[in-house]
């Protein structure tokens, strides 16, 4: 089910923070249109620790709704709480999701055996397809491979978004996972590689902006065009990294509101992208061919 290019989707935004859900809709079609396979919502990218619990579960169930079994949705269901992240992930269930994202809890800075237990409870206690979502970048935490290994064997548990950037972690997993154990690359500068390792997808920054792109990288690497991959691949690399001149989604929202694929619109306390930046990002995209 998991599989190719997963755009990690930006929520969109009235200039009053409001939820602007035409054009969320509309960028659920772009995708569709442009091939993308699956769907996050509510992740990083989409603003979720600002995003309160109506409205994750009102969007949710209007991506579902509005997807129609197309293609999968992918509901970020984690938090800090580990009873926040049961609700959100029953509410995730509730409302049609193929499956969850749990990233590892921020702040608190649990050790491996608060996170197994973590992950234990929220597999426990709602029956849906669970994944892993490291970033110890943003979360102060890291969910390390021994930890990984003992959470593959829980029955709800199917994968892991590593967005480390350590491409070894993948070569140390691999045979001591359960066999049906997905990988997914959550770091736009290194998926390439990571797949070619023997991950499966990328829950991807930049293909909010460049879909059939993406999704046509990913799709030559899993059926083995490997050079013709990579000389794609080529073409975003500087697009790849001004997706994070400033912190996600902070850039990709300003490009797609240049793009005029979303209103401007972001929640403090993150605000709009720096004036020093914005003409280099459009020079960047405008170069790809």
């Amino acid at each position: 089910m998991f599989q190719g290019s997963i755009v990690a989707l930006v929520t969109p935004m009235n200039s009053d923070g409001s939820i602007d859900v035409g054009n969320f809709k509309n960028l659920l079609d772009f995708h569709i249109e442009n091939k993308t396979d699956g769907i996050v919502i509510l992740g990083t990218t989409g603003e979720c620790p600002t995003i309160d619990f109506d409205e994750h579960t009102f969007l949710i169930k209007e991506a579902v709704s509005h997807i129609n079994g197309r293609i999968p949705v992918i509901a970020g269901t984690g938090a800090n709480s580990t009873k926040e992240a049961v609700f959100l992930t029953k509410s995730a269930k509730e409302a049609g999701a193929d499956a969850c994202l749990l990233v590892t809890p921020y702040y608190n800075k649990p050790n491996q055996k608060g996170l197994f237990q973590h992950y234990k409870t929220i597999n426990d206690a709602v029956d849906i397809p669970q994944i892993l979502y490291n970033v110890p970048s943003r979360t102060g935490c890291d969910l390390e491979n021994e930890t990984v290994i003992s959470l593959s064997q829980l029955s709800n548990i199917i994968g892991i978004k590593d967005a480390t950037g350590e491409i070894e972690r993948i070569d140390f997993l691999k045979g001591k996972v359960e066999n049906n154990f997905v990988f997914i690359s959550g770091d736009d500068l290194s998926f390439l590689e990571y797949i070619e390792r023997g991950g499966c997808a990328v829950i991807s920054v930049t293909a909010n902006v460049k879909p059939n792109l993406m999704y046509n990288i990913c799709n030559s690497m899993l059926n083995g065009e490997v050079e013709k991959s990579r000389a794609l691949n080529k073409k975003l690399s500087n697009l790849h990294q001004g997706m994070f001149v400033d912190s996600n989604p902070i850039p990709v929202k300003w490009l797609m509101t240049h793009l005029g694929l979303i209103n401007q619109g972001i929640r403090l306390p993150l605000v709009e992208l720096d004036n020093k930046h914005q003409n280099n990002l459009i020079e960047i995209f405008e170069a790809i061919k």
